[in-house]
């Protein structure tokens, strides 16, 4: 593996690459977006998922942000981004064929992985997503336990929640929860289906079994486990 590969100025913005063994020659690529309601943890925390990635035959690339308060959404989902853009531009000198990217996120990482397909008016390049456990409707937040801490305003909530998005319809995307998970969850996971689903996008929806908002972002680096399954489904596109 290759650590803290800097897609941009900022210390926060930087990959962590891992690569299967044998010789590298336009390998598959993955994303992995981290989780934490925007301010916490980092890809450090995540590494395991690599595993899944690379035991596929794919470069995995986990992704680190700056986190909320201290800078607002909009340069969270620039980060996003432009990391993307380094994968774009870059990944190729590492063996890996950026026309094969897909891109995985858990929680506030799965609303950050939509931000790389939310535009309908061009080839988003991203030929699938696993969306774990995601947040697709900002509005909720605002009452809720974050809304001390990272303080999401109106502008934000309008601007940044994937269920008010178009997306690019060429991209295969599954939404996946915990079956243990909390009610939110589900209704979030379940409307965004739905609206994938009617703008023209191939949409599974799946349940994980005895899993919960935790338990199902360990899972996927856990081969055997049903999200590990789903990863590497996400893999074969």
């Amino acid at each position: 593996m290759v650590s803290d590969v800097p897609y941009g100025p900022d210390r926060t913005e930087a990959v962590d690459l891992f690569f299967p063994k044998g010789k590298r020659d336009r390998l598959p690529v993955h994303m992995f977006i981290h989780g934490g309601y925007w301010r916490m943890f980092s890809k450090r925390d995540y590494s395991y998922v690599a595993d899944t990635v690379t035991n596929a035959g794919a470069i995995a690339v986990i992704v680190d942000y700056a986190l909320m308060p201290a800078v607002r959404m909009g340069t969270i989902v620039d980060q996003i981004r432009r990391a993307r853009r380094w994968v774009d531009e870059h990944i190729a000198s590492q063996g890996g064929n950026p026309g094969m990217l897909t891109v995985s996120g858990h929680s506030a990482g799965a609303h950050l992985a939509t931000m790389l397909f939310d535009d309908d008016s061009r080839p988003s390049g991203i030929k699938g997503a696993l969306l774990l456990g995601g947040i697709y409707d900002l509005k909720p937040l605002q009452a809720s336990f974050l809304a001390a801490e990272i303080a999401i305003t109106d502008a934000e909530v309008e601007r940044f929640s994937p269920i008010n998005h178009s997306f690019d319809p060429s991209v295969s995307v599954e939404v996946s929860v915990g079956a243990d998970e909390t009610p939110p969850f589900h209704i979030q996971a379940e409307t965004f289906a739905e609206n994938l689903g009617k703008r023209g996008l191939t949409v599974s929806r799946t349940s994980l079994a005895a899993a919960n908002h935790m338990s199902s972002v360990r899972d996927l680096g856990l081969a055997g486990t049903e999200a590990a399954a789903s990863l590497a489904r996400l893999l074969a596109i």
